[in-house]
């Protein structure tokens, strides 16, 4: 009997020692998960981080990681999920103190400790009008300010604090595309056509209106390029519809009598560049210019995904161009 009293005794010490030792992991993974996101972080030495507008945790933790902010970009959000303050993380751009723990992280991205730089974005290709209308559409920014000169602002995201004047970011701006186009134009191929740096902004402008896909940006420099050498129009639609909107989109066809305008723009009606930008061209599409790619092409048409199909002559162009109207027709547009 005292034999089996002593079996059945070790049983339940056993079983209490498994449960203690499950309760010493839990509460050393518990510790850890909350050292992990109360205490000193790896970031060597201060920085500073940008959040994009619309950005969500998922990218923000990764560029987190990739900036040594935080140790892992998934323990990040598991941490802010369970730890961590309700809220969105605002757009701007933040100092990060060095060794900032993962909850400071998140207060400084959500706006409630540490500095931060709202930002105003110019996306490429964004007209002069528009960038005036979200100026001053802006309730942070104060003052009252003219219509900046078209082609004179390089599109980019730019720090400001509440109660900046508009006057001062639009001086930032334009000293940004003052300083830009001075470093292009140093490095410019000698097979670029445009003479000056005003006519490369012109010219970068019509590129930047022409193209959506990146990697099409030399190619329609050049194709352009070829046609000023050789004294054809250009023929760029986006040309007609600015000095009826000022840049802002159309909305509708364009009408056969506006292809015939003639204005300072019109480059169905006239010969060479127009007489000033239209729209603001961002970095690449200046880059582009003043280093077209090398081709003969002198003929292009959209082919549906967003980019063009591009000829030598025209009977090629005219070939393109019966293919692109019947993709037209088969998907309605």
């Amino acid at each position: 009997m005292a034999k089996g009293r002593f079996r059945g005794a070790s049983r339940p010490s056993k079983r209490r020692l498994a449960l203690i030792a499950v309760l010493v992991l839990i509460i050393g993974y518990g510790v850890h998960f909350a050292w992990g996101w109360y205490g000193p972080g790896p970031l060597a030495r201060e920085t500073s981080f940008i959040v994009s507008e619309g950005a969500g945790m998922t990218s923000v933790s990764q560029e987190l990681e990739a900036s040594g902010v935080v140790a892992s970009a998934a323990t990040f959000r598991a941490r802010a999920r369970l730890l961590g303050h309700a809220g969105g993380l605002k757009a701007g751009e933040f100092i990060i103190p060095p060794h900032v723990s993962g909850s400071k992280v998140l207060a400084i991205l959500q706006g409630r400790e540490g500095v931060m730089q709202r930002l105003f974005t110019v996306p490429e290709g964004m007209p002069a009008a528009l960038v005036h209308e979200k100026l001053m559409a802006q309730p942070l920014l104060v003052g009252t300010v003219a219509m900046p000169a078209e082609g004179s602002i390089l599109p980019q995201s730019y720090g400001y604090e509440r109660g900046s004047q508009r006057a001062a970011l639009i001086k930032r701006m334009q000293h940004a595309m003052q300083k830009t186009l001075a470093q292009l134009w140093a490095r410019r191929s000698p097979h670029t056509f445009v003479k000056t740096p005003a006519e490369a902004i012109i010219l970068a402008s019509i590129v930047e209106k022409e193209t959506g896909k990146p990697s099409e940006r030399r190619l329609v420099a050049g194709l352009y390029s070829n046609r000023l050498r050789q004294g054809m129009m250009l023929q760029a639609d986006p040309t007609i519809i600015y000095p009826i909107t000022q840049g802002r989109p159309i909305g509708r066809r364009i009408r056969e009598s506006e292809i015939h305008a003639v204005n300072g723009y019109n480059t169905y009606a006239m010969v060479g560049l127009p007489k000033g930008p239209i729209t603001n061209p961002g970095r690449d599409s200046i880059a582009a210019v003043l280093n077209p790619a090398d081709t003969k092409a002198l003929y292009m048409v959209a082919d549906g995904s967003g980019g063009h199909v591009f000829a030598d002559t025209l009977d090629q162009h005219n070939a393109n161009v019966a293919k692109w109207f019947a993709y037209r027709r088969a998907h309605g547009l």
